[in-house]
Formats: structure tokens, sequence, C-alpha cells
């Protein structure tokens, strides 16, 4: 995983006033904190922060008033319901070798079984413990001709080397839904038309 370095400076002001104003200069407030010592009440670049964060986990190199340079990975966004941006950040202290505690996100491929049957995301991200400087992007895991009622655990997820499980192994993540929505509905429909005659 690559770093992103970012320019941080340390803020004084606090309150929705202040946050306000540095909301309109383009920053974002946020808070650093970890490794016992004291939360860092910070001011990131909006922009520069917004393409970081787009990457699951990432690993940002903040310099500090170019003073301090210190490792974080993301722990809490805070975003604008409607417009989406940026609103405030908590980081979480991070050194290289440490094991931290993050969600991967999990993507299937493949196809189920025929039948019109539904794959439900039981878990959408998958709660992992890895190094910080090598936190996985993601996992992927073949659904290929999975017939409904079947399920995938944690357990069979195969993880990236230096990565383990934070969840139970017999956590559901995936599983097979037969299409009964759909029939269902069509059954209904069939006995308005009966009745309708």
């Amino acid at each position: 995983m690559s770093e992103v370095k970012i320019a941080a400076e340390t803020r004084t002001e606090f309150g929705k006033g202040a946050a306000r104003r540095i909301r309109r200069e383009d920053k974002v407030p946020g808070v650093l904190y970890g490794h016992g010592s004291d939360p860092i009440h910070l001011t990131f670049p909006g922009h520069e922060l917004l393409l970081a964060l787009r990457t699951p986990n990432v690993l940002i190199a903040l310099d500090i008033d170019g003073k301090s340079n210190e490792l974080a990975i993301p722990k809490s966004v805070q975003r604008d319901p409607l417009k989406g941006f940026l609103e405030h950040v908590d980081l979480q202290l991070v050194t290289r070798g440490e094991k931290v505690q993050v969600e991967i996100p999990v993507q299937a491929e493949g196809e189920l079984a025929p039948g019109g049957n539904l794959l439900e995301y039981v878990l959408d991200a998958l709660p992992v413990e890895a190094e910080a400087t090598h936190i996985p992007e993601g996992v992927t895991v073949s659904v290929e001709g999975l017939e409904a009622g079947a399920s995938v655990l944690a357990k069979d997820i195969k993880l990236p080397g230096g990565t383990t499980l934070a969840v139970e192994e017999d956590a559901v993540v995936l599983q097979v839904l037969a299409a009964q929505a759909e029939e269902a509905s069509e059954g209904a429909e069939e006995g308005e038309e009966a009745a309708e005659a």
C-alpha cells in the first residue's frame, strides 16, 4: 500500500463557527489520536484529503506544521449528507510494524447458479488485523455456481499474507438467496387477474 503525503496544520479554534470558517477555506477540521498521546486538533487541505480517502484504509504520511512527520489511517470520516463534502475526519496514529484492526471491502466475482438467485452481502467489509503499512485494499470472493441457500463464511476467504481475521470464523459474509420476491409478485398478479375475471 502506498503512502499519501498530506501537509496538516495544528488548530487552536474549536466549535461550529471555527469549523465553518475552516471549511470555507476549502480545508477540513480533524483530530489525530492514538498511542496514549493527547489528541492533536488539525486542519487538512480539503481536496488532497478527499482524493486520499478514495482509497479504503489509506496510509497517510502527515507533515504537521512542517515539523513532525506522523503515519495515520482514517478511523472516522464525516461527510455532508447532501453535498458529500468532508466535514470532519478522525485519524489514528500508527507506526511501521504495528498491527491495526481495519475493515477491508469484500468484492464478489463469478456467476451464481442459474435460476435468478440473489447474492446478499451480509458483511460488505471484512474486519481484519494487518500491519499498518501493509493493509490490503480488499478481498475478492468467487461465488461461481453457488446455489440458493449457500453461504460464504469468513474462514472461507483467502486473506493476503500477514492478514488475520478480526471476526468470528463462522461469520457469514455472503449468502445466496432464492429469488422469491418475483415469484410472490407474479402469484399475486395472477390472483388479481382471476378476481377481476
